[in-house]
């Protein structure tokens, strides 16, 4: 089967490369430091430290080969491609609340780089999908769990 392809900004890649790099030189060795200490207290039968270093170990392990499969699966974002007319994936909206007046600022991203607390969303996320492809000034009307959201697509810009 293949695997899907993500996109990724040229700030993403380098966030993404950066994290791998520092789980293989860096924290691997942490770990396997700890795991030696934790083996020097004798029984890892009963060993909590042993065994929190060894889940530690896990997930380090998973997380590289995540990172690996999105590396290995990534396209770049080239922004002369981008529709400065349409929001896409490498732009910024700027959305009004048709509803409350709120006015919020998105990124769109691709999902190996989206970050709610830092306003980049997925174009796979439910308001991610229904912004993408859409124009300054249209209003859309947006399917979330809590219910329907109405915007107005104040801005775009890269």
């Amino acid at each position: 089967m293949a695997e899907k392809e993500v996109l990724l900004s040229p700030e993403g890649l380098r966030r993404l490369e950066q994290e791998l790099e520092h789980l293989k030189t860096v924290r691997r060795r942490e770990v396997a430091e700890r795991i030696k200490h934790a083996r020097s207290f004798g029984d890892i039968a009963e060993n909590s430290e042993y065994e929190d270093a060894k889940n530690e170990q896990a997930f380090i392990e998973g997380r590289i080969l995540t990172l690996e499969r999105i590396l290995r699966n990534a396209r770049l974002i080239d922004e002369t491609e981008i529709d400065p007319e349409r929001v896409g994936v490498g732009t910024r909206v700027t959305l009004r609340d048709l509803d409350s007046g709120e006015v919020v600022e998105y990124t769109i991203v691709g999902s190996a780089e989206a970050n709610p607390a830092e306003m980049r969303i997925s174009n796979e996320s439910p308001v991610g999908k229904g912004l993408v492809g859409q124009r300054l000034g249209s209003v859309v009307e947006i399917r979330v769990p809590a219910g329907v959201l109405r915007y107005e697509i104040a801005a775009i810009s890269r």
